[in-house]
């Protein structure tokens, strides 16, 4: 996953002679590995978080089922590499917004509640995106509260 992403970072910061990444696909590709990565965080993906998955990446990006799934695909196989979160939240963090990266968070959180149980893994998993994203404490809260409403 570090390579995959390093390339779509490299794509990203070429000269205009080059052709331009799709910078709202790299984020969508980045968050949606950080929703894969907090289900497999108590070292098991249950069929709910992994529905969830498919309901925010429709609800949140207004895709298809079918488009979702192909979205969760492409995530599932970053996610699969990955060796370090930095990569994905470094990118998460130059593109988005406070407000779109503590919403990141807060579709952290329906991942984690949507077993009906939130493993210290998942938890801790959580706290350390929102740390990475520069999400103020406040608002991690705010999105945990908001998040476990879902």
């Amino acid at each position: 996953m570090l390579t995959t992403i390093q390339d779509l970072l490299k794509t990203f910061t070429r000269g205009s002679q080059e052709k331009p990444l799709d910078h709202k696909h790299a984020v969508r590709t980045a968050t949606v590995a950080l929703l894969v990565e907090v289900a497999r965080a108590d070292f098991g993906v249950e069929d709910a978080e992994r529905e969830m998955i498919l309901r925010i990446i429709e609800r949140h990006y207004a895709v298809t089922a079918e488009q979702a799934r192909l979205i969760a695909d492409e995530a599932e196989s970053h996610a699969d590499d990955a060796t370090c979160l930095h990569p994905l939240t470094r990118l998460i963090t130059s593109q988005c917004s406070l407000d779109e990266r503590e919403e990141i968070v807060r579709l952290l959180w329906e991942v984690s509640f949507s077993d009906g149980h939130v493993d210290k893994h998942e938890e801790h998993l959580v706290r350390k995106v929102a740390d990475l994203l520069y999400v103020p404490h406040n608002r991690f809260i705010k999105a945990k509260l908001e998040g476990g409403a879902s």
